[in-house]
């Protein structure tokens, strides 16, 4: 098969493409799966420079997320049809990355493409919407409850909003850098009043302001770093404080614990790590029913077209640069 392999950590020029690999084997509870989609994701770029992200890299293939058609099941796979359209986010329990023709997984963290989406819009769904109903069922999150995001134009976030917006929440508080990022989540039904410009002066007072001069009862950070700080300023005391990134500092952690905040880490990979692939498939079908019934809308894509080194290098250009714009990134196989 063909796949793009990641000769050794550092920069895009340790990508090369190769076209004689043998298609990968099929374990008895396993379905061999031809790739027609694979989305980019952050921790894409951070595992190719060798950040703390390579410990989940198990395969010189990238890529943690797909779409595609079942070809072969393996002879204890009987829950979907040769041809079946499916998706998934395979992270490390595929037999490979998604920069590739063909990947074999679990048939367990499948879910049956939904009808009304491309299979380019289905292959960007997984990881970012799994990360964020898994933030809607731990956190509980009360219609009462002032909720803050940071970085909320990226994946993750647009996807957590459009869940909250539609389930009712309405007291929601956003950070955003760009017109572009602001454009989409006023897309999800957020007021531009809700939607606070990062860039500016005095950004703690703004935010505050946003919430009528109040701290917040939840605060989400999908940055990190200095915004794990800010989060950790304007979550109130003994209030809720959710970490995505693993990007804290020392500052954020000490203002946490002197509120006494209760603090969830948010990790999607915790549960293949515990052998809990059945979280996978279950919660993506119900994230592929909301879809169907149009509860939820899926992203906006930049898509690159076709197997390469350069769709790949330009995709984690920019992911490395944070030159999305609110939208998700996306290789046709």
């Amino acid at each position: 098969m063909k796949a793009i392999l990641l000769r050794g950590f550092g920069g895009t020029e340790n990508f090369e493409m190769r076209d004689d690999l043998e298609n990968p084997a099929i374990p008895d509870t396993h379905v061999l799966v031809k790739i027609k989609a694979a989305g980019f994701n952050p921790v894409d770029y951070q595992m190719r420079i060798g950040a703390s992200e390579k410990a989940r890299l198990h395969s010189p293939i990238l890529g943690r997320e797909f779409s595609g058609v079942v070809e072969k099941a393996g002879k204890f796979a009987n829950t979907f049809k040769i041809g079946d359209p499916v998706f998934a986010a395979s992270g490390s329990m595929g037999s490979n990355g998604s920069y590739a023709e063909y990947i074999s997984v679990p048939e367990s963290i499948l879910s049956v493409k939904p009808e009304n989406l491309s299979f380019e819009e289905a292959a960007v769904i997984p990881v970012a919407y799994l990360t964020a109903i898994q933030l809607v069922d731990r956190l509980k999150i009360d219609f009462k409850d002032s909720v803050l995001i940071t970085g909320a134009a990226g994946g993750v976030g647009l996807a957590l909003v459009k869940f909250m917006i539609a389930s009712g929440h309405q007291k929601i508080t956003v950070t955003a850098g760009n017109k572009f990022s602001r454009n989409h989540l006023k897309k999800t039904g957020l007021p531009a009043e809700s939607i606070v410009d990062y860039t500016g002066d005095q950004l703690t007072e703004r935010l505050r302001n946003a919430n009528r001069g109040h701290d917040f009862d939840i605060c989400i950070d999908l940055v990190g770093a200095k915004m794990a700080e800010l989060s950790a300023e304007l979550v109130k005391l003994n209030g809720i404080y959710a970490d995505v990134t693993a990007l804290g500092t020392e500052k954020s952690r000490s203002l946490l614990f002197d509120k006494g905040v209760i603090i969830f880490n948010i990790s999607n990979y915790a549960y293949s790590l515990y052998n809990k692939y059945e979280w996978y498939g279950n919660n993506l079908r119900r994230i592929a029913s909301m879809l169907s019934d149009k509860v939820i809308s899926p992203p906006s894509l930049s898509i690159f077209a076709g197997l390469s080194v350069k769709s790949v290098t330009q995709a984690h250009n920019s992911l490395e640069r944070n030159q999305t714009n609110g939208r998700k990134l996306v290789m046709i196989i």
